[in-house]
């Protein structure tokens, strides 16, 4: 959502290549070898951990900008109505909203190949990058960083970006840059 802020702003694209990153696993309390995506209530249906990142595989099926309408729906969906992305009805929603194709979003969905798609973009997210949490960002260079915000004022957002991406993606002897908590986020949320 601050993304978008910024390409209203600077009235400019970003192009960002979404790929999925299981949290679930990396909070698994589960054997460090047993990965979630090859767990059967997975490929069943009968668990939907995977659920929103199935749809934004689906959707990204449709086209990159079929997706990037689908992945603003969910965001809106999650962090201003707060729905719950476990629910089926959420992605149907979303998806709606988005202009998808809603056949062939729902059979793409359902597709249990998408869950090796997942576990493939985690492997390399951990293994290739160092990825521990959400949004990772990797650049062209191969420099990562993960990066904790919230969503800054219209005011602020593209400086914001512009300082920050310059600062992940070039000066990599940064090791980290924390604010102590409490009293951040005081004022903020």
């Amino acid at each position: 959502m601050w993304l978008s802020k910024v390409e209203e702003s600077t009235g400019e694209t970003i192009k960002v290549d979404w790929q999925p990153f299981s949290l679930a696993q990396v909070n698994s309390d589960k054997e460090s070898d047993v990965k979630l995506w090859e767990l059967p209530e997975m490929s069943d249906g009968s668990d939907k951990t995977f659920l929103a990142h199935m749809s934004g595989l689906a959707a990204k099926r449709q086209g990159e900008e079929q997706f990037k309408s689908f992945f603003m729906a969910l965001l809106r969906a999650r962090h201003e109505d707060k729905k719950d992305l476990l629910d089926p009805a959420v992605m149907e929603e979303a998806a709606q909203a988005a202009g998808l194709d809603m056949a062939r979003f729902r059979e793409d969905a359902a597709d249990p190949e998408l869950l090796k798609d997942i576990g493939e973009s985690h492997t390399i997210a951990v293994e290739e990058h160092g990825a521990f949490g959400v949004p990772t960002f990797v650049f062209g260079e191969g420099n990562a960083a993960f990066l904790k915000m919230f969503i800054p004022p219209d005011e602020q957002a593209a400086e914001i970006f512009e300082t920050m991406t310059k600062a992940m993606s070039e000066f990599i002897h940064v090791g980290e840059f924390k604010r102590p908590q409490p009293p951040w986020p005081h004022g903020v949320i």
